[in-house]
């Protein structure tokens, strides 16, 4: 098992910056990627990024390329979102979920093993 713990969460003008953590622990050498989703009410669960574990290759969604960066620190098991520039459409639940292979379409969320309790990002207007 792999336990997920997001933080960072919060409120802020359109135009700030937040950054997500996301602490991994349990069997995280069995985890092959990690990525940030999103949330709104009424909506799907949203790709945000993802970052292989091992080789630290990432990916964006187009909605965020250029404002986000996904980043890990593996010797403390985190990975984290720097969210620069941020707008009032980024107003959403944010989870931190892990996978154990490479198998499937991982900017769906049906792939993941492993999810986070979420972290509100609010930006106001």
């Amino acid at each position: 098992q792999v336990q997920l713990v997001e933080s960072g969460g919060g409120l802020v003008q359109a135009g700030g910056s937040l950054r997500l953590s996301c602490a991994a622990s349990g069997r995280t050498f069995s985890i092959y990627s990690m990525t940030w989703f999103r949330q709104t009410p009424g909506k799907e669960r949203e790709f945000v990024a993802r970052i292989t574990w091992s080789g630290g290759i990432r990916y964006y969604a187009d909605s965020v390329k250029g404002r986000f960066i996904i980043s890990r620190d593996s010797a403390n098991n985190t990975v984290y979102l720097q969210m620069n520039s941020l707008k009032p459409e980024d107003t959403a639940v944010y989870y931190c979920a892990a996978v154990r292979t490479n198998y499937g379409d991982l900017r769906r969320p049906d792939f993941y093993d492993y999810w986070g309790q979420g972290t509100q990002v609010t930006v106001s207007s």
